[in-house]
């Protein structure tokens, strides 16, 4: 299967929401979003939980045998967590056809492997705790490897709300790979009726600190050269979505701090999912990474794959 088909499977009918969740604020928190925007797409809701056995038995020892008692009081937290979770979405959005799935995998493997057939996958934030911290964690591992789109929600204020109103944001890099995440923020920005903001950002380096008053990257020809850049990235988009307001914004400066900032009246950002390195699956320390963390709206992270 080549990658066009894989990414067609994605916009299938039957290609459902799929959200994970956990019993947590957040999680709940994703369940409104997941189940909003299921309604407002017209798709299908799926609410799925990982038991992970594999980490309670390793929890326990490495017993070969899990006791039953050990996997009967697992499955029932899991099954209240998952009901809890569908009367939640059922509020939010009681025309949606909403399904769930209780799993015996570890909630990142199991939502890898959905997102191979999802519209998109989504999933709660767990805080602004450190990048190490998050390290091999479900968010990490699913923002890295998942298939299509993945969106982590997070609070667009510390009541913990979320932003209906506000720009898309995307994130431009000049890399290959960017596309997807150019296709996805034009969709969305479309279907939000709403404008585009698209970012492009020439340097991860703080020029402050490492070129001095002097900067020789500064010049004219390389700010004409890279707006260049940006134009090359959108051409084409802004004919498929003549009804979408798009604004350029390119600077010098890393791209992580200027996305945060736009975060905070953004209703979603858009990005890529590994920038200029090219190393798939690799985000320790990337845009990417530090905006699924740090964010202050919903991010959506984009793959080709």
């Amino acid at each position: 299967m080549n990658t066009q088909q894989r990414d067609n499977s994605h916009q299938l009918a039957s290609a459902p929401v799929v959200v994970g969740v956990d019993g947590s604020d957040g999680s709940d928190l994703a369940v409104r979003w997941a189940a909003e925007l299921a309604a407002q797409r017209g798709r299908r809701l799926l609410i799925v939980h990982g038991l992970d056995l594999v980490a309670t038995q390793s929890l326990l020892g490495g017993y070969h045998v899990i006791p039953t008692s050990v996997v009967e009081t697992v499955r029932t937290r899991g099954t209240k967590i998952v009901a809890a979770a569908r009367r939640l979405a059922h509020e939010i959005a009681p025309g949606v056809d909403i399904a769930t799935e209780l799993s015996d995998a570890s909630p990142s493997r199991l939502l890898i492997y959905l997102s191979k057939t999802a519209y998109l996958v989504v999933l709660g934030a767990t805080g602004n705790a450190g990048t190490i911290a998050h390290l091999g964690s479900t968010l990490l591992a699913v923002t890295s490897h998942g298939h299509g789109s993945v969106v982590v929600v997070r609070p667009t204020d510390t009541e913990g709300q979320i932003r209906d109103d506000g720009p898309v944001v995307v994130g431009i890099d000049g890399s290959p790979v960017g596309e997807a995440a150019i296709a996805a923020a034009f969709a969305e920005a479309c279907d939000r009726k709403t404008e585009l903001i698209a970012l492009h950002s020439w340097s991860e380096w703080h020029f402050g600190e490492f070129a001095g008053p002097a900067d020789p990257m500064a010049g004219p020809g390389l700010e004409t050269a890279e707006n260049a850049v940006l134009a090359e990235r959108l051409a084409g988009w802004t004919e498929k979505y003549p009804d979408v307001p798009v604004t350029r914004k390119v600077y010098r400066a890393g791209p992580m701090d200027r996305l945060t900032e736009w975060s905070k009246s953004a209703q979603l950002v858009v990005v890529g999912s590994r920038g200029r390195g090219g190393f798939t699956g690799l985000l320790l320390g990337s845009t990417s990474n530090f905006l699924v963390q740090h964010g202050h709206c919903p991010v959506m992270v984009t793959r080709t794959t």
